[in-house]
């Protein structure tokens, strides 16, 4: 959590698990509590309230933080008026696995309601309280009027979409997360116009499927007109958009302007027809390549990366390969690859038994990733020679004498720092790249 100053009694302590959107709730969370008195602790031993924000779209994030709230319990141990609460996915999905794994919780809140989150907490300082528990979803709420807690930083989210009305056979998201509605472009404006004033230098905007994005007349392509507009903020990126949701006026608006990043996610998760339809996505492979090609025709030198599921339950060898293909053609700079887990709630958990072996799964994921680490390499090395434009984040982990950044199409870059010259976070350079590996890439500042 942010800190908000300092109010003994009201520390509180923010783990965060699982994507940009949990990561954007921590904030949402942050901003509602300080307005009530409450502000962060420096460490959990000094706080009043742990929280941990959760994710549940995979059964090994659940895993881990069942195995966090048994490290946790010693602090209640040790001062019992200690509030421990789980918010988010996880607690959405599991309320009553939480309170019988781990029956020490005292909180135990979904997505939809945060807005609550203060007076949630004051029932559970009454004396034998049982847990309380809030995971009602509300198709309404967005959180319009709400501030987040920002920590200071270059770099930012607006949420601009929650819920998701997909249903993918195998996503759980709309179960704990609810339906889609989108945040009135005014709140979203005043969200971005606040993070510039921050001296925020990017901002992405976040949804399920964001491109979906809809309030009144406004579409996705409309609000990123509006955003872009924004002085002060130089950069603009989206994640993650649906692939039927890209319209050819999306496409025109990002090709128009140069604040909107040339970096695109676009999840595939499978290149073969009989399992996407298996998946209920809602494209065909073909389709998917034609998206393609008219991005990288409106926006040639735009970046590309995606999902991709293998073993999905009767996934055969043909269809892994055409997935593999697929992978083949299209050429992503980098991608999400995983095998297939089945998600208790979700349709092919209930309808589509996963018949598929561990160590077929194994073959077919180590196989996949071998092949784009090797399309990611010729990618990166292609780049030696060309001069990009990086943002600067700060000193590079490895090297107390380089600085990192990400260029315009999200490569992470490395670079000495200047002889008698100071960069600060969010300061732009052009670097002229000299080398590079598979993920990163190496070069030298140029002037101009």
């Amino acid at each position: 959590m942010p800190n908000v100053g300092q109010r003994p009694g009201k520390r509180v302590f923010i783990e965060t698990y699982g994507c940009q959107m949990n990561l954007a709730d921590s904030e949402l969370m942050g901003g509602v509590l300080s307005t009530r008195g409450y502000t962060a602790a420096p460490n959990h031993d000094e706080a009043d309230v742990i929280l941990i924000n959760t994710c549940a779209v995979r059964e090994r994030a659940e895993e881990r933080v069942f195995g966090r709230l048994s490290h946790l319990l010693r602090y209640k141990n040790e001062r019992p008026e200690v509030i421990l609460g789980v918010t988010g996915c996880m607690a959405e999905r599991l309320r009553e696995v939480i309170t019988e794994r781990a029956p020490y919780v005292d909180l135990v809140i979904g997505p939809d309601a945060y807005r609550r989150l203060p007076e949630l907490l004051e029932q559970c300082q009454e004396v034998d309280a049982d847990p309380v528990i809030d995971v009602k979803l509300d198709r309404a709420e967005t959180y319009t009027g709400l501030t987040p807690e920002r920590r200071p930083g270059i770099s930012g989210w607006v949420t601009v979409q929650r819920g998701c009305d997909k249903f993918c056979t195998f996503c759980i998201v709309p179960f704990v997360r609810g339906r889609e509605r989108g945040v009135s472009p005014e709140e979203i404006l005043t969200q971005c116009r606040d993070m510039a004033a921050r001296g925020y230098k990017e901002v992405t905007l976040l949804g399920q499927t964001v491109n979906s994005y809809k309030h009144e007349d406004t579409d996705f392509a409309d609000l990123l007109e509006e955003v872009v507009k924004v002085e002060g903020i130089e950069r603009v990126r989206f994640t993650s958009p649906y692939p039927t949701d890209f319209t050819p006026k999306l496409i025109a608006t990002m090709a128009k302007h140069d604040k909107i990043c040339n970096y695109l996610h676009l999840p595939l998760q499978s290149g073969s027809d009989r399992t996407l339809e298996e998946m209920k996505r809602l494209y065909t492979s073909g389709e998917f390549f034609k998206l393609v090609d008219d991005i990288r025709a409106a926006i040639p030198d735009i970046a590309m990366s995606t999902d991709i599921i293998v073993g999905f339950p009767g996934e055969t060898e043909e269809d892994y390969e055409e997935t593999v293909a697929a992978l083949e053609r299209i050429r992503f700079d980098f991608a999400y690859l995983f095998k297939y887990s089945e998600r208790d709630g979700t349709y092919a958990s209930r309808k589509l038994p996963d018949t598929l072996d561990e160590k077929t799964k194994g073959r077919r994921l180590a196989s996949l990733i071998e092949r784009q680490e090797a399309i990611s390499a010729e990618i990166f090395q292609n780049r030696i020679g060309t001069t990009v434009r990086v943002m600067v984040e700060g000193e590079s982990r490895r090297d107390a004498a380089d600085l990192c950044g990400r260029s315009d199409d999200f490569k992470m870059t490395v670079f000495p720092k200047p002889e008698g010259r100071e960069l600060m976070p969010g300061d732009f350079v052009n670097v002229r790249i000299t080398d590079a590996t598979s993920h990163t890439l190496l070069g030298e500042i140029v002037e101009g």
